[in-house]
């Protein structure tokens, strides 16, 4: 493993040094997110109020050490460009994450399991950066902060912190739509693609709807729309047993109280 283009970004590296979409390399980083999110997220549900406050510093302050050394790097070496500012998505997440850990509220709670984790996984999926080889420091920071984006959230809905309902998926979208508009905005004028507003590139799900749909935009809703479908799927109907069980119990137990209530009468 050479350590030659370790500092090395995607816009400076040559090409036929990274690895593929599924490889071995690529399965081997998702398996690594699968086992230590459930690993994590098993022993946050376990843990007290302290051992809770603890686990949510400690990851919020890992995401925010790991960006920082980006950046740290990229200025250390002279390869910062315009495409380093903090407007991807998951880079804006960061900051959500950071004053969740002081602040927390039902909608950012919610923003975090409907947009952030599905940002996080997504990218995690299918990568931008593999052009960069493992032995490269933007290479594994990519990887690691995605997952600890997607941890976070992950981690504190397992344990009952983040409680997600259908009925702010439309705030999250109205808020998430207000980050969009300014990004689009200065995509427009600097030449940029944060957010994948300008373009799609290929192994990203968004080129099928380009190459199909004539634009990678009209693919938004409809990724949105099915990843809702699954996220908030199963959850609502479980309410909604939970609900209906519930109603029963306690007609049920209305039931029984007035025919004792009949009984005790007619002694």
């Amino acid at each position: 493993m050479t350590m030659e283009y370790f500092w090395e970004t995607t816009g400076s590296i040559k090409k036929g040094l990274g690895f593929s979409h599924f490889s071995s390399l690529h399965l081997a980083w998702i398996a690594f997110f699968l086992v230590s999110c459930i690993i994590l997220s098993l022993l946050y549900r376990k843990c007290g109020e302290t051992g809770r406050k603890r686990f949510r510093f400690t990851v919020a302050g890992l995401i925010l050490l790991d960006e920082a050394a980006k950046w740290v790097m990229l200025l250390a070496t002279g390869l910062w460009t315009k495409n380093y500012f903090p407007l991807q998505l998951c880079t804006i997440n960061i900051f959500i994450i950071a004053w969740h850990t002081i602040k927390p509220s039902k909608l950012i709670d919610n923003f975090l399991y409907t947009i952030c984790v599905p940002a996080a996984i997504m990218a995690l999926a299918f990568p931008s950066w593999t052009k960069l080889p493992m032995a490269n420091f933007m290479h594994i920071h990519s990887f690691t902060i995605h997952i600890l984006l997607a941890l976070y959230p992950i981690m504190l809905t397992v344990g009952g912190d983040i409680k997600p309902r259908a009925k702010y998926i439309l705030k999250c979208l109205i808020m998430l739509i207000c980050m969009a508009i300014p990004v689009y905005i200065f995509n427009e004028f600097m030449g940029t693609n944060y957010m994948f507003l300008a373009k799609a590139d290929k192994g990203n799900p968004l080129y099928w709807f380009e190459q199909n749909w004539g634009n990678h935009l009209l693919g938004f809703p409809v990724l949105a729309a099915a990843i809702f479908l699954v996220m908030y799927g199963p959850l609502e109907l479980i309410l909604k047993l939970k609900k209906k069980k519930a109603l029963t119990a306690t007609l049920d137990a209305r039931t029984e109280e007035k025919e004792k209530q009949v009984v005790r009468e007619s002694l």
